[in-house]
Parts: structure tokens; C-alpha cells; sequence
């Protein structure tokens, strides 16, 4: 099993910034992929961004040139950079991990999300 810890959320005024991490801990595991999504109140759940084991990346329209995602692989930990925040932007951010763990000869990937982060923007 894989935890997946959020931090960073909180209220900034439109044009702020704010700078999400997410770790990830347990045993036994590799990670894959990481990314970000958020959900608003009466949307859909949105992949915004995302980062594989070798670094590629890539972004939503709406988030390409302001948001940023990179990941610390030595930590487990993945950050995601949000600058000129808007209005629009107010949502729980959730982070995701496509995990590898094997057992002897035997592997298999699952998907763990945490818990979410509140990020509100006000105009």
C-alpha cells in the first residue's frame, strides 16, 4: 500500500501563487506517473498536469504556461507550481500515483490518490 500526503492549499488573490506537494510512502513500491487533478463544486474531475519517471510532462490548456509540475524522485514527493491563479482555479486539488510493486517474479500497477487540498482564489 501507498500514502498519498498533500500539502499547500489554502486562499490567495487572483494573480498569487501557491506551490502544492504531495509525498508518497509505504514499502515495496516504484512509482510510475504522478499528476495533479481537481474537481470544483458540479464538475467533472480534471487532470490538470503530469509527470512520469523520466520527467516528461504534460499540462491541461487550461493550466499550460501557468502551472508547473516536478517531482523529487529521491523523496517520492511530487510539487505543482501555480502561478497567476484565477478565480476559476478554486477547487480541491488531488494528487495521483500510478505505483509498480512487485511480489518475486510477479508485478502489478494500481492507482492512489490522496486525500485532496483546498485552493480558493478570490477576485
Amino acid at each position: 500500500q501507498v500514502q498519498l500526503v498533500e500539502s499547500g492549499g489554502g486562499l490567495v488573490q487572483a494573480g498569487g501563487s501557491l506551490r502544492l506537494s504531495c509525498a508518497a510512502s509505504g514499502s515495496d513500491f516504484r512509482i510510475n506517473a504522478m499528476g495533479w487533478y481537481r474537481q470544483a463544486p458540479g464538475k467533472q474531475r480534471e487532470l490538470l498536469t503530469a509527470i512520469t519517471s523520466g520527467g516528461s510532462t504534460n499540462y491541461a490548456d487550461s493550466v499550460k504556461g501557468r502551472f508547473t509540475i516536478n517531482r523529487d524522485n529521491a523523496k517520492n514527493t511530487v510539487y505543482l507550481q501555480m502561478n497567476s491563479l484565477k478565480p476559476e482555479d478554486t477547487a480541491v486539488y488531488l494528487c495521483n500515483a500510478n505505483v509498480r510493486h512487485c511480489t518475486g517474479i510477479y508485478c502489478y500497477s494500481n492507482d492512489y490518490w490522496g486525500q485532496g487540498t483546498r485552493v480558493t482564489v478570490s477576485s
